[in-house]
């Protein structure tokens, strides 16, 4: 039985389930009148079945015993109390289908049942009974109310016993068939009945329930597309609002209370573009104003060291190190300024550019700088070309040479591989080395500006101002394209993608 009960379930939690709320309100709406009408049929069929077997138990004792007691007799000759009773149990008095038996210490002496066809009035039909129908015969009590049995020969039987006046037992039963017809009969009309009303209410709650869900409907649209917006960065102008409803009901407060989310996310997101426009414009303003102070300082003390009277070496030294900060400030401010008008969304140029000669010019550079790295490059036997900015294109493979050449220990290998897929699509661009690996706390915003690791991964020698990586993920987006990390202790790999020329 358990184990029953949880196979039922199993197939029960495998059917489909309705996944919106409009097919769940239909679906329960069609449910709970499909268990109404069950139980509104259950009912009926019940009530009429008890209804008419009552009256059939009616019919059972008005006819009382005269039908079997006129089978005591049968084939004897008759005395006047006896004539009488044979006439009182004419079968031309009795029902067709009425079934007499007659039993005599348990045993069954005489069982007939009235024919169809009555035309005879002395004429009954002999019954064939079983050992099974003789003892569901002999069980039946003789307590003055009906019983049902089965009779093999016949068919289901309303019976009831009576005591003879010879010690016997008289049964007189009627057939349950035309009860059981009615019964039928009202089941299959209500089988038709409910079930046309199932299929017409499931349609007309479905329409009403998507009537009633418009508003929410629109809701969703409206939150779909909001999903689909690029809310990261820029401008970004929202859709109209979701049309509003009755503020009385749930669907029109939820659609009230989205309008409302929808116009504080419209206002942040616009002081947050005008935070980064303003950002924006002062990080260009303040570069561009910088370089000429910090070229002004370079110079000044490039020439103090030129000078060709004596200078004390401390002096030498400061004028050196000015020398070198103001050189690597200027790198710095020119790094924002690029940063500043790709932001902006300065156009690049969009040229035939020969990738293969970039890598081999920046390979050839980073060898001059970086010795004590081994260098390998693998490249396809025909040139590739993308469609470009060169200038740019040769600063992304700059600052990916030197992030590997100034964050690995010396002996490191570093391979740089071209790739075009073979349906003509994007170029790969992989610069791949085996060095300890870029700390996993600091993965998720390497591209971020002025990101550093807090242990570097180098033995030995400086670092920049965090703004390489950056500068390469903006040149990429602004051509098209991608750039993605995947480093681990041994393997550190960026992989730039541009679209096909």
């Amino acid at each position: 039985m358990g184990r029953g009960l949880r196979a039922v379930g199993r197939r029960l939690g495998r059917m489909p389930r309705p996944h919106t709320l409009r097919a769940r309100l239909t679906a329960g709406l069609v449910v709970l009148l499909a268990v109404s009408c069950a139980a509104v049929g259950v009912a009926a069929v019940i009530e009429l079945n008890g209804f008419l077997t009552s009256r059939l138990d009616q019919q059972l004792t008005e006819v009382g015993t005269q039908f079997p007691a006129s089978l005591e007799h049968k084939g004897q000759t008759l005395t006047d109390h006896d004539a009488d009773d044979r006439e009182r149990g004419d079968t031309r008095r009795q029902a067709p289908g009425t079934f007499g038996a007659r039993l005599v210490d348990g045993a069954v002496t005489n069982a007939a049942v009235v024919p169809a066809d009555k035309d005879d009035a002395t004429t009954d039909l002999k019954v064939a009974l079983t050992a099974r129908d003789r003892r569901a015969l002999a069980a039946v009590r003789v307590d003055g109310r009906a019983h049902t049995i089965y009779l093999s020969s016949l068919d289901r039987y309303r019976v009831l016993a009576s005591a003879g006046r010879d010690g016997d037992v008289m049964i007189t039963g009627l057939p349950l068939e035309s009860v059981e017809a009615a019964v039928h009969r009202l089941e299959a009309v209500a089988a038709i009945v409910f079930g046309a009303a199932l299929l017409v209410t499931g349609f007309a709650g479905a329409l009403w329930v998507r009537w009633s869900l418009r508003p929410l409907s629109r809701v969703a649209a409206t939150a779909t597309r909001v999903s689909e917006l690029p809310l990261a960065s820029g401008e970004v102008t929202l859709p109209p609002r979701a049309p509003e409803s009755d503020p009385r009901s749930e669907v029109g407060r939820v659609a009230g209370a989205f309008n409302r989310m929808l116009g504080h996310v419209e206002d942040a997101l616009t002081h947050r573009h005008a935070s980064e426009e303003r950002l924006r414009s002062f990080a260009a303003d303040a570069s561009h104003e910088l370089r000429t102070p910090v070229a002004s300082i370079r110079g000044h003390a490039e020439l103090a060291l030129l000078h060709p009277d004596p200078v004390p070496p401390k002096v030498t030294r400061a004028l050196e190190r000015i020398a070198a900060e103001s050189a690597r400030m200027g790198v710095m401010v020119d790094e924002m300024l690029l940063l500043a008008r790709l932001d902006a969304g300065r156009p690049l140029e969009r040229r035939p550019v020969d990738l293969t000669r970039l890598v081999l010019d920046a390979v050839a550079d980073a060898r001059a700088a970086g010795p004590d790295h081994r260098w390998t490059l693998e490249l396809p036997e025909e040139p590739v070309t993308v469609t470009g900015d060169a200038h740019r294109l040769q600063q992304v493979l700059a600052n990916l040479l030197a992030n590997a050449r100034l964050h690995t220990p010396v002996g490191t290998k570093v391979t740089v591989t071209v790739e075009t897929e073979t349906d003509g699509g994007a170029t790969r661009l992989v610069v791949h080395d085996n060095g300890p690996g870029v700390p996993t706390e600091v993965q998720p915003g390497v591209f971020e500006r002025f990101t550093r690791a807090d242990r570097r991964r180098t033995e030995g020698g400086g670092g920049g101002a965090g703004l390489g990586l950056s500068i390469v993920a903006a040149v990429a987006e602004a051509h098209g394209g991608s750039v993605t990390l995947e480093s681990r202790p041994g393997s550190t790999t960026f992989t730039v993608w541009l679209p096909a020329a």
